[in-house]
């Protein structure tokens, strides 16, 4: 039990936290306590050395003659200082000590084995001078002023005895609160594993809590929010996209079991035959662009189309499919123009791309009626490095609230669009398009107006001057900037 409790985060914090405090209040107290020690011995020494300037200006005042009154004085002074341990030595020039004051230790070492200032000797804190008792220097003495430090030292010692104590107390403390401190902020991720621990893919409507501190953890739960909304997004879309492609099999599968059905039911001719069985290949031919459709949808999703591929000319892929409709526009009394600028280099895949150019051009005669116009044009901005390509009907248009839904899959825009039964289309169109555009590197969009038309504008990054250079040679140039052709104009 404790070996598992003690890999939590919580008693990791606590431990952090307990350790960080402990370390840190040993350093400052620590600290605290030298300092102590230094400022004690500091104004012990600035007392003793202020004693010592007077003995050493009574000297110098009463000359070579014996200093009785002056060594009665420090006698009394002694006396007064007994409990400091408070003493004056006098040593002569051969640095033998010459006179001491009462209750002055003995043993202490020579004048000249201690340097001149403060220093200790054992356990007293002496000052040490040089004085000259005649005018010319000539009989010099050697003055120290001294003290126990007995006393300094019980200071201290009271001084470390709190120290102890108040390290001793954080030690108890500072786990407590830290891990207090941590079990509060623990409770909130542990409230987010219990929520998370509930979701499922069918129920994923619950949220992880946000307490709007703007913490950490409230980026981090607005974050995991975020990605349960877009996963949430997906299977639902995922959950349509399989209701939809179930109704969308459906049709063709029941009307080709219809047909065999109908077809066994009675003796029928062999004109009643063929007739069975071309309606079975047709529908058989819409199951298969069906299948193709979604298993290209299905790249999509798992990030198999990708952008790279060689170098084509998309320019002579929208001509193609200009020429290709050509036929188409002049069947329905639409007329088809086109004005494509030449050598339009783009780095993809050529039948990715042709898809896109003739579902576009393909949906904008399906939505014009005879006698309207479809216009295409291919433009480029070698500044930008942006190849433009725009295919433009005079169409019935599209609702403005359908116009954000045209990419979604098997979404089909309203019904009134719909001219006759070869319009009626899979919904999954201009999905993959805009899969095949984005994984170019591209953008795609539309604008439409009712009783208008539509405008659809794909937006492709222009192959490299050194990449293209290789597709371009061999081909023959043009001076025209682009070229305008009319096909099908009744």
């Amino acid at each position: 039990m404790f070996q598992k409790h003690w890999k939590t985060l919580r008693f990791r914090l606590a431990s952090w936290n307990a350790a960080i405090v402990v370390l840190t209040a040993m350093i400052t107290l620590g600290g605290l306590r030298q300092g102590v020690e230094w400022a004690l011995l500091h104004e012990m020494d600035q007392i003793l050395e202020e004693d010592l300037e007077e003995i050493e200006l009574a000297l110098k005042e009463q000359g070579p003659q014996e200093p009785a009154e002056l060594r009665e004085e420090l006698n009394r002074k002694a006396i007064g200082h007994q409990h400091h341990g408070w003493f004056v030595q006098m040593y002569g020039p051969d640095h033998q000590l010459v006179w001491a004051s009462i209750e002055a230790p003995e043993g202490l070492v020579p004048s000249n084995q201690l340097p001149l200032g403060p220093s200790t000797a054992g356990e007293m804190r002496v000052v040490q001078a040089q004085v000259s008792v005649t005018p010319n220097g000539e009989v010099p003495q050697t003055v120290r002023v001294g003290a126990s430090l007995a006393l300094l030292r019980q200071d201290l010692s009271q001084i470390d005895r709190l120290v102890i104590l108040s390290v001793a107390l954080v030690l108890i403390v500072a786990p407590l609160i830290g891990y207090w401190l941590a079990g509060k902020m623990t409770r909130r991720i542990g409230k987010s594993i219990q929520t998370a621990a509930r979701l499922r893919p069918s129920h994923l409507e619950e949220r992880l809590p946000i307490r709007g501190t703007g913490d950490e953890l409230d980026q981090l739960a607005e974050t995991v929010n975020s990605l349960l909304d877009r996963i949430a997004e997906y299977l639902q879309q995922r959950r349509d996209f399989l209701a939809n492609a179930a109704h969308e099999l459906r049709t063709p599968l029941t009307a080709i079991r219809s047909s065999v059905e109908v077809t066994l039911s009675s003796a029928r001719t062999n004109q009643e035959y063929e007739d069975q069985l071309v309606e079975i290949i047709e529908q058989s031919s819409s199951l298969e662009y069906l299948v193709n459709q979604l298993l290209l949808i299905s790249e999509s999703e798992v990030e198999q189309l990708s952008h790279s591929g060689e170098v084509v000319m998309f320019d002579q892929i929208v001509q193609r499919s200009v020429d290709m409709f050509a036929g188409v526009a002049e069947t329905r009394e639409i007329t088809l123009k086109s004005q494509v600028a030449p050598q339009v280099p783009v780095l993809g895949k050529r039948h990715l791309l042709s898809q896109v150019v003739n579902n576009l051009i393909d949906n904008a005669l399906k939505y014009t009626s005879s006698g309207g116009e479809v216009f295409v044009e291919l433009s480029v901005s070698r500044e930008e490095k942006q190849v433009s390509l725009t295919v433009r009907d005079t169409g019935s248009g599209i609702p403005p609230d359908d116009v954000g839904k045209i990419f979604d899959r098997f979404f089909r825009a309203d019904r009134s669009r719909q001219r006759n039964r070869e319009t009626v289309g899979t919904g999954l169109g201009l999905s993959i398009c805009q899969a095949i555009v984005q994984a170019h590197l591209g953008q795609i969009a539309c604008e439409s107006e009712l009783g208008v038309g539509t405008e659809m504008r794909v937006q492709l990054p222009l192959a490299a001057q050194e990449e293209a250079a290789a597709t371009r040679t061999g081909r023959s140039g043009t001076g025209d900037s682009s070229q305008m052709k009319e096909v099908g104009s009744f």
